[in-house]
């Protein structure tokens, strides 16, 4: 029944809401989110994107295979990535790849310095301090290529990033994204994540389980768009459901 289904995730809420009672005081005081902006997050970022990345692995070889696909006609592969954090993706550039790299959170910046030196494949044009909803600094028809992977569920509006990443493509252009998203609806892999949602959220920077972002890229301006629904091995995570592809401008 439905009003039983939401009295069980208002129970199951209230009560992981107890269990981390301090955080919920620390971030009615303001005094959460500077720390776990500048500390908590980069922490859990960087020990969670190791496990992540060794389960994600074959899906990212996959999704940027045809990355060479997108060079512009001087043979350059000028690429911007938004949402850089730890330069995870660094390493399925394919050689000689031109990267602009942006991100809203200078406390990334050391552990994406030692990134860099691991992969000198490619070269690296600049770091931005921006949100990717803000990317004047980035000429429009500037970039052949956008990449943004587990940025869009932290995002406050979605639409708006996907519009700044429109404007800096040039024609014929892709956009790559791999998300994590809501799960199908009737499943109680849903129910969980409805659970966790407003914890998680303030516990990972503003990071939404139940976020549709398929129905923002399909509503978005893009001439081609070719998504797949799939699932990263995360187990005993509200996180498992991904959307994966890229689509062209």
């Amino acid at each position: 029944m439905p009003g039983m289904k939401e009295a069980s995730i208002l129970l199951l809420r209230a009560g992981i809401a107890l269990l981390v009672l301090p955080i919920h005081i620390l971030a009615l005081v303001g005094l959460w989110q500077p720390f776990c902006r500048r500390v908590f997050f980069p922490f859990f970022f960087n020990r969670f994107s190791a496990s992540y990345e060794r389960k994600a692995k074959g899906q990212k070889q996959e999704l940027f295979r045809n990355l060479p696909d997108f060079r512009s006609g001087s043979g350059d592969l000028k690429l911007l990535e938004i949402g850089t954090g730890f330069g995870a993706n660094f390493q399925f550039y394919p050689p000689g790849c031109k990267v602009t790299c942006t991100d809203v959170n200078p406390s990334f910046q050391q552990n994406l310095l030692r990134s860099m030196a691991k992969n000198q494949h490619i070269s690296y044009e600049r770091f931005l301090l921006a949100p990717g909803e803000d990317l004047h600094q980035v000429p429009s028809g500037s970039m052949d290529a956008v990449v943004c992977t587990l940025v869009l569920c932290s995002v406050h509006k979605q639409s708006s990033i996907l519009k700044e990443a429109l404007r800096v493509l040039r024609p014929g252009g892709a956009f790559y994204f791999l998300e994590h998203v809501a799960a199908e609806r009737s499943s109680w892999k849903h129910f969980w994540q409805q659970v966790w949602y407003p914890t998680w959220k303030l516990l990972f920077d503003g990071c939404c389980l139940t976020k549709e972002t398929w129905k923002a890229l399909e509503e978005a301006n893009f001439s081609e768009l070719h998504l797949q629904h799939t699932t990263v091995a995360l187990p005993w995570t509200p996180t498992q459901p991904h959307i994966i592809g890229y689509a062209v401008k």
